[in-house]
């Protein structure tokens, strides 16, 4: 993918910082709304099918079905919550062993609906509660980069069958500057919502470093 590809794709998505509440507590939430041209049933199969999910995302193993636990090779893991095909997809989003520790602290939902001109309309939310250690240093850039990313390689994945290898893409001198306009929205969404400027500033500096460290 070249600069005008991944730039168009991270103009496509519109990012908002929001409340929300959690099993553990009062909560932020990440969301990011974005319409893909696929059909409704072709872009559910990439979200459940364990082969697609491979494709895009990360190798998923466990008891894929409601109320099953799943895990990804990449670390997170979870239960499944809701599966409501075509429409819904929430689960809990755990990452690293001592996750398991503090439940019901991270969900993350999908939503779809079909286009009013066709395609996919599509929905995400993360949902994390506040008192999650990242958000301090990182803001809401901790994770929304990081699905910036991967609906990026969705849209790959679903135009054309492509399988993005994400470290060569961060690596990239087009994947860097994706990482630093995806971190530099999440602030915007973030000053947006209320979140302090200095807080802000920081955050956004501490993500682009954390994703995109200086090659030197």
């Amino acid at each position: 993918m070249n600069v005008r590809d991944v730039l168009n794709e991270l103009a496509a998505a519109r990012r908002t910082v929001g409340a929300g509440s959690l099993p553990a507590g009062d909560a932020y939430t990440i969301e990011i709304r974005r319409r893909y041209d696929a059909g409704i049933d072709d872009v559910w199969s990439a979200l459940t099918d364990p082969d697609r999910v491979a494709r895009w995302l990360a190798a998923v193993s466990g008891d894929l079905r409601l109320g099953g636990k799943f895990a990804l090779d990449s670390g997170e893991h979870g239960e499944i919550l809701a599966c409501d095909a075509p429409d819904l997809l929430k689960v809990t989003w755990m990452f690293g062993p001592e996750a398991d520790a503090w439940p019901g602290t991270s969900e993350v939902q999908v939503r779809l609906s079909p286009g009013q001109n066709g395609g996919t309309e599509f929905e995400l939310v993360h949902a994390a509660v506040l008192a999650e250690p990242l958000f301090p240093t990182y803001g809401p850039g901790a994770g929304g980069v990081g699905w910036d990313l991967h609906v990026l390689a969705l849209s790959a994945f679903l135009d054309g069958g492509d399988t993005v290898d994400h470290d060569a893409l961060q690596a990239s001198p087009e994947g860097r500057e994706f990482v630093r306009r995806s971190a530099a929205g999440w602030g915007e969404a973030h000053l947006a919502s209320g979140g302090d400027a200095d807080h802000v500033a920081s955050a956004v500096e501490a993500t682009t470093k954390f994703y995109a460290p200086d090659p030197n």
